[in-house]
């Protein structure tokens, strides 16, 4: 696809929308949990290229394709950063392919 995984700027590091693909390149097929759990994996992955981790996190976008599942994907979310969380924002859309949530963030990191 014609985009980077993610950009440098300075001491900020810019990912671009993770979802549940697996290592093979295959949509997680599972509920809204599972597919939480693999993008959320798919995050860290990126950050790992960038020199980056979780920690470092300092703004997350989340677009979740049915509102109902708010609920299971923030508990799932939350075990993810269960100390200082982000930034976050959190709306429901329609996404481009056929998952439940897209994840992206913007990471600091000074050089």
């Amino acid at each position: 696809l014609p985009f980077s995984k993610a950009i440098r700027a300075g001491d900020f590091v810019f990912l671009s929308g993770q979802v549940a693909f697996d290592a093979s390149g295959q949509l997680n097929e599972g509920g809204i949990e599972d597919q939480t759990r693999q993008t959320m994996e798919n995050v860290k992955t990126v950050l790992a290229l960038a020199g980056c981790e979780l920690s470092d996190v300092v703004k997350v976008n989340v677009w979740l394709d049915d509102e109902r599942d708010f609920g299971r994907f923030n508990a799932t979310y939350a075990t993810y950063f269960k100390t200082d969380p982000p930034a976050r924002s959190t709306v429901q859309s329609n996404l481009m392919i056929d998952a439940k949530i897209e994840i992206d963030c913007v990471a600091y990191k000074p050089l």
